[in-house]
């Protein structure tokens, strides 16, 4: 089409047509192959969680350890500060007086 002069530029196409050939691009893919690739993310998702709650559970199993042997070494440096002060069979009443009230208390 010539108007003024200007004869290079294409024909253009109605706004509506322009919109059914996007709306037809995207139905062109079926529903269930899009259904099968949602699951397929959605089991590698879960895939992923599953493995870093494993990952976090082995971590805290240490941190755990960790504050266990802290608290032990603790309890053992105060009981030979202890020592020091008062005499040992002394001490060694007051660890078994100590054991019975955590078993009480627990």
């Amino acid at each position: 089409m010539r108007v003024n002069g200007k004869n290079w530029h294409a024909p253009r196409q109605p706004l509506r047509s322009a919109f059914k050939s996007v709306r037809r691009a995207s139905s062109s893919s079926n529903y269930l192959e899009r259904m099968a690739k949602t699951q397929a993310t959605a089991t590698t998702k879960a895939r992923e969680r599953e493995m870093k709650d494993e990952k976090e559970a082995v971590r805290q199993l240490h941190i755990q350890n960790i504050k266990e042997r802290r608290a032990k070494r603790e309890e053992k440096e105060r009981y030979e500060k202890l020592q020091e002060k008062m005499h040992r069979k002394r001490v060694e009443r007051l660890k078994k007086r100590e054991k019975r009230n955590k078993l009480l208390n627990s």
